[in-house]
């Protein structure tokens, strides 16, 4: 079988609530920062190729992510694996912004689209074709099926990794803040033993997630996963001097995230701004910059919610 044409996709980046590396259960919620892909299929090219852009990075890491998410979901519909992808990204990579995870879920979107798939496709099967791409290539330590569900998904979600079981989808709307350092840690090459001795309290910021209280399961989240992985926990003690209620570090780090509320009227300082001026003073201690976002609520497939949601 053999076909030909061209797609487009987008998902967005992702904050963290509960890291998944020490219990397989997470938790995550989307932001409104995007990666936007193009992939073109058809016989006139040789294997599955790919390029990437991230903005203002000069160095982006290889495509082989994006590029196996390419072959799944040809192999998926019997189709040869021949094509080219390209994704542009604003989440910037290694910093724990989920950058792997909307890579993945826009070159799946974009190939569903152009191997005419997409609407017989559920969201949750375009999720799972990424996470099986990222332990594919290594890029994953548990697939990230709760990154990818945020990403893909919009607002918040909270789930079951080992299962790839979406458990809870809530939408809520908020100013975030990320605090993102100069150094990169990729997931791939954390220290998952060390993660792992936290994970009995890791598992109550998971019930607490469950229970819809992310801000308390966020900041014990990022308590515990400083300790572990050895990051300075200022930021977050920063974050609740200003009265902030939900801040952990962000995924595997090095990045922080802070739910910030809703932005302050005019003539008004909010937590948000107080937040900013005071991760802006860390420079002498964390050199990086301070990114202002909001949460995402919307699907990247205009489908509000999932149906395979576990009660």
């Amino acid at each position: 079988m053999s076909a030909k044409g061209k797609g487009r996709g987008r998902a967005s980046g992702a904050g963290t609530v509960v890291n998944a590396v020490a219990t397989y259960k997470g938790s995550a919620f989307g932001i409104d920062l995007w990666t936007e892909a193009e992939v073109e299929i058809g016989d006139d090219f040789r294997g599955v190729t790919a390029e990437m852009e991230v903005a203002g990075e000069s160095r982006v890491g290889d495509t082989k992510l994006i590029e196996r998410c390419v072959e799944l979901v040809l192999q998926k519909f019997g189709l040869p694996l021949r094509g080219f992808v390209k994704t542009r990204s604003e989440v910037p990579v290694g910093s724990g912004l989920k950058s792997s995870s909307a890579a993945a879920n826009a070159a799946v979107v974009a190939t569903l689209d152009a191997a005419g798939r997409l609407k017989e496709t559920s969201a949750l099967d375009a999720v799972r074709l990424g996470v099986e791409a990222a332990l594919d290539v290594g890029v994953s330590v548990t697939g990230a099926f709760d990154d990818a569900c945020a990403s893909l998904l919009g607002g918040f979600v909270v789930t079951d990794n080992r299962n790839q079981a979406l458990l809870k989808q809530v939408e809520r709307d908020s100013e975030v803040l990320f605090l993102v350092p100069e150094e990169k840690a990729f997931t791939a090459e954390t220290n998952v033993k060390r993660s792992r001795l936290v994970a009995p309290w890791v598992s109550l910021a998971f019930d607490l997630a469950l229970e819809e209280r992310f801000e308390e399961a966020m900041t014990l989240n990022g308590f515990l996963y400083c300790a572990a992985l050895n990051f300075d926990p200022e930021p977050i003690l920063r974050a609740l001097e200003c009265g902030v209620k939900g801040v952990s570090l962000s995924g595997t780090g090095p990045s922080f995230v802070a739910l910030v509320g809703e932005e302050a009227e005019a003539g008004q300082k909010g937590a948000g701004a107080e937040l900013r001026e005071a991760w802006s003073e860390l420079g002498s201690r964390i050199a990086g910059r301070v990114l202002k976002t909001k949460i995402n609520n919307q699907s990247c497939l205009s489908r509000k919610k999932s149906q395979e949601i576990i009660k």
